[in-house]
Order: structure tokens, then sequence, then C-alpha cells
């Protein structure tokens, strides 16, 4: 059975941890309130902004350009993970669900191109011999769309000189506190199909930012009549719009990681009290047997002594 001392040493400790996980728990609340508040509100303004993009790419003038027709290339896949850990399953969740992706579209490691935004995912593909072309850190809480316009810049760069044909982004879409979702989404080439998927994962079913039913019934005009000309509106419109479905899958991962980890140090918090609390008793049962143990030799002694 373990001395008092060793039992009283855990007890003390587990008491540590549970106040360390307190405050942590403490820290991603309120950092979690802030991330769910700016990615909700920016699905009405994502939506609409991709909305454009999926009413144009169906149109004939605009099907012909490059970015929204398939070409042969290697795959770019960015993928966005936390730098942080101590958020359950948030990371090995899209890590998981990229390589099953991989693995559905049949590519080798030679034929993929990654673009981490974040240590996680990043550190993950290269320790395995991937061709990780960029790195971005995801600390910050207030990432500015800008920032993000470097990753987009290089995709479309890539894909002017035919080195990827495709390009799909991989998150953890928010869906509340206790859920979130690993999501991937083709970008790259844009298509109606894939735009539509897109749009209807930022907009939920019921609530505040809920598609209207005016605007749930509106349907796309038969033709567009684009001026200057397609392809100078395109040049221009095609990379903020893919800029945007970028930022706006970084939003969704940075509120569903302060909500991944705040209900992780919730949980390590109770268990680190209901370690306390059993050890506690256990703490008691061995005192209480030790005191026993002596009042009965003192007993014994007193009655040798008669």
């Amino acid at each position: 059975m373990a001395s008092l001392k060793a039992i009283k040493i855990k007890i003390l400790s587990y008491k540590k941890t549970g106040s360390v996980t307190r405050a942590m728990e403490a820290v991603s609340a309120v950092k979690m309130r802030k991330g769910q508040e700016r990615a909700l509100s920016s699905r009405a303004y994502a939506a609409a902004a991709l909305s454009i993009l999926e009413r144009l790419a169906g149109t004939a003038d605009v099907a012909r350009h490059g970015l929204l027709t398939q070409r042969k290339g290697k795959t770019c896949v960015v993928i966005i993970t936390s730098d942080k850990g101590l958020a359950g399953s948030l990371n090995s969740g899209v890590i998981r669900k990229v390589e099953q992706e991989l693995l559905k579209r049949d590519l080798d490691k030679k034929d993929i191109v990654l673009i981490a935004i974040g240590r996680r995912g990043g550190d993950y593909f290269a320790s395995r011999g991937y061709d990780v072309r960029m790195k971005h850190e995801n600390v910050a809480d207030s990432v500015s769309e800008s920032e993000i316009r470097i990753a987009t810049d290089n995709i479309l760069e890539w894909h002017a000189v035919g080195e990827i044909g495709s390009c799909f982004v991989a998150y953890q879409n928010f869906i509340s506190t206790f859920e979130q979702q690993p999501t991937v989404r083709q970008i790259v080439p844009i298509t109606p199909s894939g735009m539509q998927e897109i749009v209807a994962g930022i907009r939920p079913a019921r609530g505040k930012y809920s598609p209207s039913e005016a605007l749930a019934k509106e349907g796309a005009p038969a033709a567009y009549t684009i001026e200057p000309d397609a392809d100078t509106v395109l040049t221009e419109l095609l990379p903020r719009l893919l800029n945007i479905a970028v930022f706006h899958a970084l939003l969704e991962s940075k509120a569903s990681e302060h909500s991944a980890r705040m209900v992780a140090m919730k949980s390590a918090t109770d268990k680190a009290k209901e370690m306390a609390h059993n050890l506690t008793r256990k703490f008691n049962k061995v005192r209480q047997a030790a005191i026993t143990r002596e009042v009965s030799e003192i007993t014994s002694g007193i009655e040798a002594m008669r």
C-alpha cells in the first residue's frame, strides 16, 4: 500500500494540474466566444461572395477561364490546423481527413504540393516526405484576409504555369461548441457544384445566419453581361473570391480550435478534481488504518504490562 506522503504528493499534483487547466479553460472560453462571433458573422459575406462565383461559373464566357477548367498537374492541398495542442482530436481529425482524400483520389506523394497554415499539419506531412512548399503560422486570433493572400497568390501562380491542376482546402468546420467537423472543399478548378457545396456548408439550416426564404428560392439569371470583358473582370475578381474561401476556412478553424480546447480543458479539470477526490478518500482510509493499528499496538502493550 502507498505511503501517506506519496498519496499526499499525488493529491497536490492533481490539484495544481486542475488549477492550470481551469485557467486555460477560462482563457479558451473568452477566445471561443470571439472566434465564434467572427466566424458566424462572416458567413453571410462569404456565402454572398462565393454565390457570385457559383453563378458565374455556369455561364459560357466564364467557363472558358483557366481557373474554371480542369488541367493536368499536381494537386495542391491547403491544410489548416493549429500551432498549439491541447485541443482534443482537432488537428488529428483534419490530418486523417486529408489522408482519406488523398487515398480516395489515389495520389502519390510526388503528385502533391502542400500549403500548411498551422504548424501541426505542416510538421506531420513534412516528416513523412511530402512537399510542403509553404508554412504559415496560425497563432494570432485576429488574422486579416490580406495575410492569407500570399497562399492564394501561390495557388494562382502554380496553376497559371501548369504545375498544379487542382486544389482543395482541409479544415475543421465549426458546427457548435461541442461539435466540429473535418471538412475538405475543392476550390480549383472552380465548378458550380463545388461552389454550391461550399455555400451550403457555410449557411446553417436554422438560426440568425441562415439564408432567408426569399434568397433560397431566388434563381440565377439565364445569362450575364460582363463589362468590359470576362477576362478583365475575372482576373480581378477570382483571386479575391478564392482568398475569401481560404480565409473563411481559417475563421471556421479558429472557432473550432478554441471550442475544442475549452471542452478539452474542462474535461481535464473535471478529471483532475475526480482523481484528487478519489485520492483524498484513499488517503483518509490509509491514515485511519494507521491510527487503528497504532491504537491496537498501544492497547496490546498495556495489556502485556499488566
